[in-house]
């Protein structure tokens, strides 16, 4: 990829995935309060400022590197973890199940209106390429972030989803895994196990799904 072809990638993707990471995490804090915990408010991590989510590793140097290293096949990365203490929630095990969905939702709703903004800008003629190809972005960074973030091991948020479901017995077995998690992810992601079997399966049905509800929009437009 030639140097300016990498810039206007970068840029394209930039303002997306700022957005996708920094919501995401905000959210689980917003919920996190709602159900009783303040521990990331008392941090100050309830925000929409991205400095305070961005992990200089996880979000910066990991996704450079693999970037190059598989010239863009494979991206991966994360943001600072909102701190939630569950055992502050109010109802702890019922709590968390919301306390971890609100991020992929969040996710969820970025790329629909990423994709409103996409049929706008069509519908009224505006056909400039860069802006385009920002929200056609900002609709895939949101469902990647939104399918991998619901994959159901801890401390994934499907794992936590995973856990507040589940009885006491079959949940405190499940919980136990997460500090490995992350290595068993990754093991499975490298092995294309995630990327096959969940990844494209659940975009696939997320592409759909928004397809659905902007359909009276484009249908509009027309």
């Amino acid at each position: 990829m030639e140097f300016t072809e990498l810039i206007q990638t970068v840029l394209i993707y930039a303002l997306p995935v700022l957005f996708a990471i920094t919501i995401h995490e905000a959210a689980h804090g917003y919920a996190a309060r709602h159900f009783g915990d303040n521990t990331a408010a008392m941090m100050g991590r309830i925000t929409l400022n991205p400095i305070k989510h961005i992990d200089p590793v996880g979000t910066i140097l990991m996704p450079l590197l693999l970037y190059f290293a598989t010239s863009g096949a494979f991206l991966f990365g994360y943001a600072k973890p909102v701190p939630v203490r569950f055992d502050q929630l109010r109802h702890p095990k019922r709590d968390m199940i919301w306390v971890a969905l609100a991020g992929p939702a969040s996710n969820f709703v970025q790329a629909v209106l990423w994709g409103l903004a996409l049929v706008l800008m069509v519908g009224v003629g505006l056909h400039e390429r860069f802006f385009l190809e920002m929200c056609r972005a900002g609709i895939t960074v949101n469902l990647v972030m939104w399918a991998f973030n619901l994959f159901p091991l801890p401390p994934l948020d499907g794992g936590r989803i995973l856990v507040g479901l589940l009885p006491w017995r079959q949940a405190q077995a499940v919980a136990r895994i997460e500090p490995y998690g992350f290595f068993i992810v990754m093991a499975l992601v490298i092995a294309g196990v995630v990327g096959s079997y969940w990844l494209r399966p659940l975009m696939s049905l997320g592409y759909s799904a928004i397809d659905l509800i902007l359909y009276p929009f484009m249908a509009l437009l027309r």
